[in-house]
């Protein structure tokens, strides 16, 4: 099991989450939903101004179907997931640990482990 390997002392999948847990990880997810979605309309702006050609318009479209494949992917709210979603949030930059504040420390330190890795 993934836990074993990383030295976690509870499989990940056992982790409960109360009711006030589920919240605060509802809200750090939905921000750092909001904070990628906002970079990606930016993205696509600057490149949808420097559409010359019809070559533009591809790439434009190839780009936005590979974000659209790692966004959907990625933001997965199961309960059995939500450590590794939110560590990968956090090493991508979308979500700070801080904002998780009001977890329980050992989900915390387990996404906390997990971002060095």
């Amino acid at each position: 099991m993934i836990a074993d390997i990383l030295g976690l002392t509870i499989p990940v999948n056992d982790i409960e989450w109360s009711t006030a847990e589920k919240e605060i990880a509802r809200l750090a997810f939905e921000k750092a939903y909001q904070r990628e979605i906002t970079a990606l309309i930016k993205v696509v702006r600057e490149q949808a101004g420097e559409i010359t050609k019809l070559d533009d318009i591809w790439l434009l479209h190839d780009f936005l179907s590979a974000r659209r494949h790692d966004i959907d992917g990625k933001y997965d709210s199961r309960d059995s997931l939500l450590i590794f979603t939110f560590a990968q949030l956090v090493k991508e930059g979308w979500l700070h640990l801080d904002e998780l504040k009001g977890l329980d420390a050992e989900k915390i330190s387990k996404v906390s482990v997990l971002t060095r890795m």
